[in-house]
C-alpha cells in the first residue's frame, strides 16, 4: 500500500519476492509514471490489463521486464498481443524483455521499412525453433540482443552487420552452426560475445582480436571450433572473461596472454567504462565455470576475471607470462596435453580463487609459492606427473586430497622413498658391479690371449722362486 502513495517513483522491481495473489487494480495506474517494471518470478494470478506505455518524449527510456512472467494459467498480457499484431508499437520502447513469444520473424520482420528505437531486446527462454531472421536493418539502435536458451538453428544472418551500435550479443544455448560469424566484423562496439553451447565450427578469425577494442567478455565454450588460437587475441586488452573450453583447439597457449591488461589490474583499478556498462542501464550477466561449478555473475561481473581453456587439445608448457595477470581470479587449463612445470611465479597472482590444471602431463614439484595464495579456495592438480612434497601450508593441506591424486606427491611434508629413487640406487650398484667385471676380464683376457705377457709373468714368478 505504501507504493500507492508514491508520486515520483520511476523504477519498480519486486521480482523473486514470493508474492502471491492478484495484483491490485491501483498498481497498474502507476505505469504512467514508471520507467521500468519487473514483476517476474512471483506467484501472481489473474489478468494483466493493457498497460499505458509513456512515449520517449515524456517518459524517457521505458523498460519492461517480462522475462518468465509468473502469472498463473496461460494468460498473456494484452500488451504482448498488441506488439505481435501491431509491431510499430515497439517503436515507443527502448527495452523489451519478453517471454512466451511465438515467432521471432513476426516480431522483427513486419517493420515495413521503418527504423525502430529499440535498444535492448531480451527474448531469452522462449523455445524458438526457427532460424534467426535476416531483417536486422530495421533495428539500427539495438545495443543489447539476448536470444539465449532457445532452439534457434542455422547461421548468423548477414544483416546483423548493420548493428553498429551493438554492445552485447548473447546467443548461448541454441543449435546455431557454421563458422564464426563474419557479419559481426562491423560490430566494433561489442563488449560481450557469448556463443556458448552451440555447434559453430572452424578456426577463429584473426580479426576477432583486432575489431573489438573494448571487448570485455568472450565466451565460446562447448562448440566445435578447432585450429590454433590466434595470437591476435592478445590485443583484447579490456578482456576480463575468456572462455574457450570444450572445443578442439590445438597448438600452444599464446605466449602473449600476459598482455590482457584488465586481468593484470586489481579490483580497484577497473576502468570506468566497465562499470558504466554493467552497473548502469545495461545490467549484464555472464555464466562462468569456476571452482568446479557454473556460476552466473551479474552485478559483481566488473570485479570478476576468468580464463578457461579446458577440454581442448592444447600442448606445450604453461606460459610464464600467465603469472603477470595479478588480477586474475580463476583459470582452468585442465584436460589438455600440457607439459612442463607449473610456473614458480604463480604465487604473485594474489587474488586467485580457483586453479584447475588436472588431467595434463605436467611434471616437477608444486611451486613453493603456492602457500602465499591466501584467497585460493579451489585447487585441482590431479592426474599429472607431479612429484615431491606438497608445500607445507594449512591452506593446501585442507584441500580435498582428490585434487592431488594421480601424481607422486607426499602429503603433510612426510618423506617417502620414491620408486624413481630406488631405481637410481639399484642402477648405481649394478653399474659399479658391471664396471668391475669389465675391468677384471679386460686384464685377464689380455693375459689369456697375449703370449709375451704370459711368458713375462712366468719368468717373474721363476725368479722370485
Amino acid at each position: 500500500m505504501w507504493l500507492r502513495t508514491q508520486k515520483l517513483i520511476m523504477d519498480v522491481d519486486i521480482s523473486d519476492g514470493g508474492i502471491q495473489g492478484e495484483v491490485p487494480t491501483w498498481f497498474w495506474n502507476l505505469t504512467s509514471q514508471i520507467r521500468s517494471l519487473n514483476l517476474s518470478h512471483n506467484q501472481f494470478v489473474g489478468e494483466v490489463p493493457i498497460i499505458s506505455v509513456p512515449s520517449i518524449e515524456y517518459g524517457g527510456p521505458w523498460l519492461m521486464y517480462c522475462w518468465k512472467f509468473a502469472f498463473g494459467g496461460e494468460m498473456r498480457p494484452p500488451i504482448f498481443d498488441e506488439l505481435n499484431t501491431s509491431v510499430p508499437h515497439v517503436g515507443d520502447l527502448v527495452s523489451l524483455h519478453m517471454h512466451d513469444l511465438r515467432s521471432l520473424s513476426n516480431l522483427l520482420c513486419e517493420a515495413k521499412n521503418r527504423s525502430y528505437k529499440l535498444e535492448i531486446l531480451n527474448l531469452e527462454g522462449n523455445d524458438l525453433s526457427e532460424e534467426i531472421p535476416d531483417c536486422w536493418m530495421n533495428w539500427p539502435e539495438l545495443r543489447v540482443l539476448i536470444l539465449r536458451d532457445n532452439n534457434l538453428i542455422g547461421g548468423i544472418p548477414k544483416s546483423m552487420e548493420v548493428l553498429s551500435n551493438l554492445q552485447s550479443l548473447d546467443l548461448g544455448r541454441n543449435r546455431l552452426n557454421g563458422p564464426f560469424p563474419s557479419s559481426l566484423e562491423n560490430c566494433t562496439k561489442l563488449q560481450k560475445i557469448d556463443l556458448s553451447e552451440n555447434e559453430f565450427v572452424g578456426k577463429l578469425p584473426s580479426w576477432l582480436g583486432m575489431r573489438f577494442p573494448t571487448l570485455i567478455v568472450l565466451i565460446l565454450r562447448s562448440n566445435k571450433f578447432d585450429g590454433e588460437l590466434p595470437q591476435e587475441l592478445c590485443h583484447l586488452k579490456d578482456l576480463q572473461i575468456l572462455d574457450l573450453a570444450n572445443n578442439a583447439f590445438v597448438g600452444i597457449i599464446p605466449r602473449c596472454i600476459g598482455n590482457f591488461s584488465a586481468m593484470i589490474k586489481g579490483k580497484n583499478e577497473v576502468d570506468d567504462l566497465n562499470y558504466s556498462f554493467y552497473m548502469g542501464v545495461l545490467i549484464e550477466s555472464a555464466t562462468v565455470t569456476t571452482k568446479g561449478n557454473m556460476y552466473r555473475y551479474d552485478t559483481i561481473l566488473p570485479l570478476f576475471t576468468s580464463m578457461d581453456l579446458s577440454s581442448n587439445n592444447l600442448s606445450g608448457d604453461i606460459p610464464i607470462s600467465l603469472t603477470r595477470l595479478a588480477g586474475l581470479r580463476s583459470f582452468n587449463f585442465s584436460k589438455n596435453n600440457l607439459t612442463g612445470r607449473i610456473p614458480n611465479g604463480i604465487g604473485d597472482m594474489k587474488v586467485l580463487e580457483s586453479v584447475d590444471l588436472s588431467e595434463n602431463q605436467l611434471y616437477g614439484q608444486i611451486p613453493q609459492s603456492f602457500p602465499s595464495l591466501c584467497t585460493l579456495s579451489f585447487l585441482n592438480l590431479s592426474d599429472n606427473n607431479l612429484s615431491g612434497m606438497i608445500p607445507l601450508s594449512t591452506q593446501l593441506q585442507s584441500f580435498d586430497q582428490t585434487g592431488f591424486q594421480g601424481n607422486k606427491l607426499f602429503p603433510n611434508g612426510e618423506y617417502e622413498e620414491d620408486e624413481s629413487d630406488k631405481d637410481e640406487v639399484d642402477w648405481f650398484y649394478i653399474s659399479m658391479a658391471t664396471g668391475f667385471a669389465l675391468s677384471f676380464w679386460s686384464v685377464c683376457g689380455s693375459l689369456l690371449f697375449k703370449r709375451s705377457w704370459r711368458d713375462m709373468i712366468k719368468d717373474i714368478s721363476i725368479e722370485k722362486m
